[in-house]
Formats: structure tokens, C-alpha cells, sequence
């Protein structure tokens, strides 16, 4: 079986859980022997690479194929594109312009137009402009390929395996890993949610990652439930990486927030939440680790609780800085507001961090051993922490059962149900 996938981002390039949730999949389907041309819009350096070459010189768009040397069965193609995830059309306009400065600046000004800047087709300015070029560049890569079935992470990727499924007559699965009901609550934008129900309408099957957001799927986009499929994600076993210097005092109790901060991740329900248990412990230090569009917001709404100077903000993190932080931890909390899974808790168990969850959240469906809460009720998020802080047969029944639990949430059981769903709609189409 031959799967042409279209997702946004992939080790060493993430910024979030959509990349994490990309490679644990495709790592997953690689070992069962599945194939995998993978299409991201990104050029990769070759120091990430072991074979890169350019696939189509001399032509108006810049692209790569390359293969990792850890994955056999799977290759990549990198489109040269300015689209990021989780972007909205203002930041994208913002970092059009942002990088047309700079280029400006470092060649003496002759840099007019993104065309330009990217050394790609013409470009309007706009995202939907953007989404759609990719859209195009992802299909004339595509009728070079063979493969069985088109699979299309979230919603930028979302017109370009249309486009794929259309021109090559193969089946169409399209992975919701957020909705813009979960990035934006009810002020949703207009483009972004179009997209995402055309892609959904057009596809065969529809893969959501917790029967939360199936339920968004149908209630929000009217799409029939008989096409919507749940299939959690999952979290690799650790390698017991040593613990390293942090800089984080061990005589403070570690409370740890691990994504991005913006709106729907809730970190003000994280730092309200925090002034409570500082009323009644001392010895404890708040580390949020990630960057978003409220960080400063964020820093400045500790401050004004009067915080400020038991709260870490480290920015964002990778690898090794993670795992590091996740080992300092005694409590992992997200009070996530619309979670479709959230990645980071079974990561926390698995290091040995026992996990406060909102119940707003895919991720509650899998796990039993995590204290479950509201996110907006901060009292409570509070006196759970202070009884895990406080009490430790509590904090070791949460992170000796928590830690067994995720042990039975591999990538390999969430690859093995997309190949069922991939084998069950090629048999209907």
C-alpha cells in the first residue's frame, strides 16, 4: 500500500503538536511496512537529510525530495512556501512583509514582491492565494507518483489533496487535528472554516483525533457521522534520556505548563489557577515553556497578580530542553479550553509526570489515571494541585498508574487503525 500524504511539518521543524502527531504517525506506518511520499511546505537543509536533490530544476517552483535516514519506506517532497501552522491570513500578511524587509535590507533593496522572496510562482499577497499555489504545486508532484490513497493533515493541506484525489481518481482522507472552533471558539474565520468543511465534504473518509472533536465535526460542518472515524493519537516510549542541569531549584515544587500560549491552550486559567495555590504553598515555581500570540499578555498578567517572580516563561523549547524540563516536573497541567486531543499529558506520563487535564479535551477520552477538571474553574485547578503537591500517595498513584496506562497508547495501534480505515474506503470507492 501507497499512501501520498500532505501534512505541515516534521522533525527537526516543529512548532507543535501537529508535527509531533505527523512523525509518530509516519514513523508508525513506516514500520508496518507501509510506503509514504510525504509533502511539506518547507525546503529542507540537507544536514537533515541523508539523499536531497533538487526535483524539478529549472522550473518556476523550488522543491525537494529527500528521505531520513531512520525511515525506510518513506520519502518527502519540500515545497518552497511561506505557509506555516497555525497561522491566521494577518500573520501570514505580517511575515510576508516582515521577510520582504529584510530581503530588502540584505540585498540593498531590490527585492518588489514575495515572487521574489520565495523564487516561486506569482504570489497575490493573500494566504488563500498561497493555499491554493500549493494546492497546484502538490498536485504536478503527484502525477509523478504512485499511490493508493490521499491522506491530508489539517486544514492548509486541505485543497491541495483535493486537488491530488481529483486529478490521480484515488480516495481522499483528510485528518482533523484542530478546527477552527477549537483555535478561534465562536469567532471563527470565514476562509479558514470553508476550507475545512470543503475538505471534509470532499473527502471518502474523515479521521478526527478524539470522539470530541467527531462530535464538532458533525454538529459544526453537518458532516454524517458515518464518515467521521476516531483514531487517538499516541505517544512514544522514552529512552530514559539522563537528567541534566535545568537551572530549576529542586527545593520548589515544578508546575508545568508545556504549549503554545495562546487562547486555546488557557493560560490565564493557568496563571489564575497558580495565584490560588500560591495563597497556601510557597515552594512552588510555574514554568510555562512555548510561544504564542498571548505571551506577553501572559507575562504581563502574571506580573499583575503579583506573581511574576514564581513564574518561568522559557519560551519555545526543543528536544533535549523538553525532555529536561518534563524530568523537573512534579505536575504537568492544561487547561486547555478546546483541546481535539493534546499530546503533551502523555507525554508528561510517560517522563513520570503525573497530569491535571480539562475535560474539554480528546486526550480525557484515553486516560483514567489524570485528574480531570473544567478549565475555567480555576478553584479547582488549584486545590488538585495543591493535593498532588501536598500529598504524596496521591502524586504516586497518578504517576505510577498514569505511566503504565500511556504505555498501552502506541503510534503503532493508531497507525494500524489508519491502515484499516485506508483498506476499508479503498474497498468502497
Amino acid at each position: 500500500m501507497k499512501i501520498f500524504m500532505l501534512g505541515w511539518e516534521f522533525p527537526p521543524f516543529i512548532s507543535g503538536g501537529l508535527g509531533t502527531a505527523c512523525y509518530g504517525l509516519t514513523k508508525a506506518l513506516d514500520q508496518l511496512g507501509i510506503s509514504v511520499t510525504f509533502v511539506l511546505p518547507k525546503i529542507v537543509d540537507s544536514e537533515y537529510a541523508t539523499h536531497v536533490k533538487l526535483l524539478t530544476p529549472g522550473s518556476q517552483v523550488s522543491a525537494a525530495s529527500f528521505k531520513f535516514g531512520e525511515l525506510k519506506n518513506v520519502k518527502f517532497h519540500a515545497i518552497d512556501s511561506p505557509l506555516q501552522p497555525y497561522s491566521t491570513p494577518d500573520v501570514y500578511q505580517q511575515r510576508i512583509e516582515e521577510n520582504l524587509r529584510r530581503k530588502q535590507q540584505i540585498r540593498g533593496g531590490f527585492v518588489s514582491s514575495a515572487s521574489q522572496l520565495f523564487g516561486g510562482m506569482h504570489y497575490s499577497g493573500d494566504m488563500y492565494a498561497e493555499v491554493c499555489r500549493y494546492a497546484a504545486v502538490a498536485a504536478g508532484l503527484a502525477r509523478d507518483e504512485q499511490f493508493d490513497i490521499v491522506h491530508a493533515h489539517d486544514w492548509m493541506t486541505y485543497p491541495a489533496g483535493i486537488a491530488v484525489a481529483q486529478m490521480s481518481g484515488k480516495p481522499l482522507i483528510v485528518h482533523i487535528h484542530s478546527t477552527e472552533f477549537d483555535r478561534s471558539g465562536e469567532h471563527v474565520h470565514q476562509m479558514i472554516y470553508d476550507i475545512e468543511r470543503e475538505g471534509m465534504e470532499h473527502a471518502d473518509k474523515v479521521i478526527a483525533v478524539s470522539h470530541y472533536t467527531r462530535s464538532i465535526i458533525i454538529s459544526r460542518y453537518g458532516i454524517s457521522g458515518d464518515k467521521v472515524e476516531v483514531v487517538h493519537n499516541g505517544v512514544d516510549l522514552n529512552d530514559h534520556w539522563p537528567l541534566a542541569e535545568t537551572g530549576i531549584n529542586k527545593d520548589e515544587k515544578i508546575v508545568l505548563f508545556l504549549g503554545r500560549i495562546t487562547m486555546q491552550k488557557g493560560p490565564e486559567y493557568f496563571l489564575r489557577a497558580a495565584k490560588k495555590v500560591l495563597e497556601v504553598m510557597d515552594n512552588v515555581k510555574f514554568v510555562m515553556v512555548g510561544s504564542g500570540d498571548l505571551m506577553y499578555r501572559a507575562v504581563e498578567m502574571a506580573a499583575e497578580l503579583g506573581i511574576g517572580h514564581k513564574v518561568l516563561f522559557t519560551g519555545f523549547l526543543h528536544g533535549e530542553d523538553v525532555r529536561r524540563i518534563y524530568r523537573s516536573a512534579d505536575l504537568y497541567v492544561m487547561p486547555s479550553v478546546s483541546e481535539p486531543f493534546g499530546i503533551a499529558p502523555l507525554e508528561a506520563l510517560d517522563n513520570d509526570v503525573p497530569v491535571i487535564i480539562s475535560k474539554q479535551s480528546g486526550v480525557s477520552e484515553v486516560l483514567r489515571h489524570a485528574l480531570k477538571v473544567d478549565f475555567w474553574d480555576v478553584d479547582e485547578i488549584a486545590n488538585k494541585t495543591v493535593a498532588v503537591l501536598k500529598y504524596p500517595p496521591l502524586e504516586m498513584t497518578l504517576r505510577s498508574h498514569g505511566n503504565f496506562e500511556v504505555r498501552k497508547l502506541r503510534w503503532k495501534d493508531s497507525a494500524a487503525k489508519c491502515v484499516k480505515i485506508y483498506e476499508q474506503t479503498m474497498v468502497a470507492v
